[in-house]
Order: structure tokens, then C-alpha cells, then sequence
């Protein structure tokens, strides 16, 4: 029952983009066609779950630990430390895609290094850590809440094209008709908010 919650909440109730509102610049700026939202959240979801499960280890045994009986406490040092786990596995995965798949490499172009600076991977990093969740829970957080991001992404860049299609008027075209769509899935998703 604890891991059902864990997953309904994060992927529909907690959603980092639709109710917590992290990670918004790649969610507008991937979402127009759904090959590379499908793309993008598949890498998100990637290292958002290693980011999850590594920075728990980080934390839970390596920033504060004992040393003849007196405790050193390094928590101050978590962000740091976190960006630097989740910028060395964007690094990974980026060379990962250049040479498994060249074409979504190009198309995922700039958003993908920006990985790195994506506050929803470093938002679930953090509140992992201070929820004091073990390795396994927070890997599994991490884990929903990249299928969440990802869900969102692709509901969102399904919606954008068949608003292409559309006529919208003058005033909504382009990014003004992306964010009125963006602010009804939130809404939306806000409906999920007795679930859990």
C-alpha cells in the first residue's frame, strides 16, 4: 500500500511539472512534437531515478557519518554534491545518445545538457533527502516522478500538435495558445489531489 501511494503521488498528485511546476523550461520548450517529448522523458526519467537512488546514498551514509564517537555532519554540502551526480550522469547519458541514437540527440539539441540545471531532477533529489527516505523509496520517487514529468511532456506535446491543426485566434497562436493548454492539464491534474 506504501509503494502504491508513493507512485500515485508522484506520478498523478505530486506531478513535478503540473503541480509542483519544476522543471517548466523543458516541458514548453520539448513539447511541440511528440518523438522528442517521448525522448526527453525517457532521459528525464532516467536520470531522475540515478540521481534519486545515488544522492540517497550520498546522503544518508556519506554526509553525516561518525568518526570516534563524534558526528560530522556535511548535510550543508547536499546541493553541491547533488548537482554534481546529476551533471555527471547527464554527461553520461548525452554521450550514451550521440552514440546510440544520433537523431535524438539532435533533437533533444540544447534541452538535453540542460538536464543538468532541470529543477525537477534536483527537486526530487532534495526532497528525498529530507524526507530521510531510504535508497529503495527514494529510487522509486525518483523513478515515478520521471514517469510523471514524462507523462505530463507527452500529454502536453500530443495536445500542441493537434493544435497545429487548429485555428486559434491571432492573439493565441504560438506560445500564448501552449501555455492556456498548459494551465488546463494543471488544472486537471489538480483533480488527482484526493487520490492520495
Amino acid at each position: 500500500m506504501k509503494y502504491l501511494e508513493l507512485t500515485i503521488g508522484a506520478v498523478l498528485v505530486n506531478n513535478f511539472v503540473l503541480t509542483r511546476f519544476l522543471g517548466i523550461c523543458p516541458f514548453l520548450g520539448v513539447s511541440k512534437r511528440l518523438d522528442t517529448a517521448l525522448g526527453m522523458g525517457g532521459a528525464v526519467t532516467v536520470v531522475m531515478a540515478l540521481a534519486s537512488c545515488i544522492t540517497s546514498v550520498i546522503s544518508n551514509y556519506l554526509l553525516c557519518f561518525t568518526v570516534n564517537g563524534k558526528v560530522t555532519d556535511l548535510s550543508f554540502l547536499r546541493v553541491l554534491t547533488f548537482i554534481l551526480v546529476i551533471a555527471a550522469l547527464v554527461q553520461l547519458l548525452e554521450v550514451m545518445l550521440q552514440k546510440v541514437s544520433p537523431v535524438l540527440y539532435r533533437a533533444l539539441g540544447i534541452y538535453l545538457p540542460l538536464i543538468t540545471t532541470n529543477c525537477a531532477v534536483l527537486g526530487a533529489a532534495a526532497i528525498n533527502a529530507e524526507s530521510g527516505r531510504s535508497v529503495l523509496d527514494a529510487t522509486l520517487f525518483g523513478t515515478f516522478s520521471g514517469i510523471g514529468f514524462a507523462l505530463a511532456l507527452i500529454l502536453f506535446s500530443s495536445i500542441r500538435e493537434k493544435l497545429e491543426l487548429a485555428a486559434p485566434p491571432k492573439a493565441f497562436e504560438g506560445t500564448p495558445i501552449a501555455l492556456v493548454t498548459a494551465g488546463i492539464l494543471a488544472m486537471a491534474f489538480a483533480g488527482f489531489a484526493g487520490l492520495c
